[in-house]
């Protein structure tokens, strides 16, 4: 069995599609997976890194705003589009699938047009309440489509081939070792641990509030904070870090990216972030308080809905971007931190939110089209 799954762009695209992969592989350990994304993306790090074959495609989002810089990558983007559908079928003729997931990005929309007109079996999950732009187009085309949310299943405009299963997190989310993923960052008993990041490619304003809450730390606490600046924001944090002092401090630990997210989440008193659908459920699996900061940036405020289910559960506090300052953010985390108990309760009521079984489902539905040979 060859399973190809294209995803890219951000790792709330491309994380649900390597959770996807890992429970294939648990169920068929036969089953030969390949993907397909950006060579530039930070899809080829994260997917050669797990293992898997990786086939390159080049495709890119239609800037709105015409400014001479987006108006040649516009160019760019036109002319990747025009090589995107001759370069999927040469993917498709190598790998040979027998089936072809997306999990959203701009790379799995002509990967997955061209199994579906070739009649391979098809399927794509989409993460948010909102569907993206691609996800909505394919939809239609494919045999099966996942949705996270209720909300999606209209939106998508294929309810007849859509099933519920909530967002796929790896298996691992559930089954961590947090005395031991303590120990690797070498936190002390009773110590807070504190783990923040702005999205994979990063958020100015969440790393300037960071940015003044480390500060604060450093000089009043006794806690050990994570941060992840992401590939854009990266120089920029590194900057603004000198010129606060807070970028050799061992209390305050600066990635581009947290790769190890599993272990980070498992060793967090409390996470500050976006309020992205995969993030939540990470949140959701790992059972942790959270400071969540919605993009304002994001179709239909989708952001503010998903992190306000949370706060309306007492799992997390909602901390909107045009009200935050870093002065608000250390108000926020001096009191959440000040009662260890209550994070334990926060956390308790983002668990009950957690699906455990999202995968099972996504894979059932998998297995079920792959009997059907026709």
């Amino acid at each position: 069995m060859r399973i190809l799954i294209a995803a890219g762009g951000t790792a709330g695209h491309i994380n649900p599609a390597l959770a996807i992969a890992g429970a294939i592989k648990k169920r068929h350990p036969d089953a030969e997976i390949h993907f397909a994304g950006r060579e530039k993306g930070m899809e080829y790090g994260l997917v050669t890194k797990a293992g898997y074959p990786f086939h390159p495609i080049e495709v890119n989002g239609i800037q709105r705003r015409l400014t001479p810089k987006n108006i040649a990558r516009n160019a760019a983007a036109l002319y990747h589009l025009a090589l995107s559908g001759p370069r999927a079928n040469a993917i498709l003729r190598q790998v040979q699938p027998d089936l072809v997931i997306g999990t959203g990005g701009y790379v799995s929309g002509p990967v997955v047009q061209a199994a579906a007109k070739k009649k391979i079996h098809t399927a794509v999950h989409e993460q948010n309440a909102f569907p993206g732009v691609t996800n909505k187009i394919l939809a239609k085309q494919v045999d099966r489509v996942f949705a996270a949310m209720p909300d999606a299943v209209q939106r998508l405009g294929a309810p007849d081939k859509t099933t519920v299963t909530g967002n796929p997190v790896r298996t691992e989310m559930f089954h961590l070792d947090r005395a031991a993923a303590r120990r690797a960052l070498g936190a002390k008993d009773g110590q807070i641990v504190i783990v923040s990041f702005g999205g994979s490619l990063g958020a100015q304003v969440v790393g300037e509030r960071v940015a003044d809450l480390a500060k604060w730390e450093i000089a009043n606490r006794d806690f050990i904070h994570v941060h992840a600046t992401g590939s854009i924001e990266k120089a920029d944090f590194a900057k603004l870090a000198k010129e606060l002092g807070i970028d050799h401090s061992p209390k305050f630990i600066i990635r581009e990216y947290i790769d190890n997210m599993p272990e980070m989440l498992a060793a967090a008193d409390l996470v500050i972030s976006r309020a992205g659908a995969l993030t939540l459920a990470e949140i959701a699996a790992v059972g942790r308080a959270s400071v969540l900061i919605p993009s304002p940036n994001v179709a239909e405020n989708h952001q503010y809905h998903n992190a306000m289910q949370l706060q309306k559960l007492g799992a997390a506090i909602v901390a909107e971007e045009k009200d935050l300052t870093g002065e608000k953010l250390i108000e926020i985390v001096d009191s959440l931190t000040k009662d260890p108990a209550e994070l334990m309760t926060m956390g308790a009521k983002a668990k009950a939110l957690a699906q455990p079984d999202s995968l099972d489902r996504i894979c059932d539905q998998l297995d079920e089209l792959l009997e059907n040979k026709a």
